[in-house]
């Protein structure tokens, strides 16, 4: 189990549980989560969420890596640069590579002028709201300087 830690006192029965846990890795962690679950659906709860914000679900977890911020697998930066990543590593295929570099490139291509296109649109539909508006605002002032004229 857990040896006295650097203050003389041996840790509370929580951290030690946790540490035996831990050395079981991360099936334990998960069966005792359902066994909260089943037992008192708080203690389960609790036990859910102390594995998502200490990191304890992803795989990685028990190969040596630190817990603390340890929550890869919910942060969008981690998904972005592996798709990154696997968007420029090599296939060994060089025919492959090159096929798939154009396609990239061409869609690439087609999303910038799309998204043009798009920004013409909103400014085309933009410009025809504006001059409607300006045509209404025109219409209403005229017949109040008409009415002010005819006194």
């Amino acid at each position: 189990m857990g040896g006295p830690s650097a203050t003389g006192q041996r840790p509370g029965p929580i951290r030690r549980a946790g540490a035996w846990l831990d050395g079981h890795g991360r099936k334990a962690w998960i069966t005792a989560m359902v066994l909260g679950f089943i037992v008192f659906w708080p203690l389960g709860l609790g036990l859910l969420a102390f594995m998502l914000m200490t990191g304890r679900f992803s795989r990685h977890a028990y190969q040596g890596q630190s817990f603390q911020g340890d929550t890869e697998m919910f942060c969008r930066k981690s998904n972005a640069r592996s798709a990154f990543a696997t968007h420029f590593r090599s296939s060994g295929n060089s025919a492959f590579d090159a096929y798939k570099a154009d396609t990239l490139k061409r869609l690439e291509d087609e999303q910038h002028a799309f998204e043009t296109f798009l920004q013409r649109l909103r400014e085309a539909k933009d410009k025809q709201e504006f001059d409607r508006f300006m045509d209404e605002r025109a219409a209403q002032v005229v017949p109040a300087d008409e009415a002010s004229a005819a006194n």
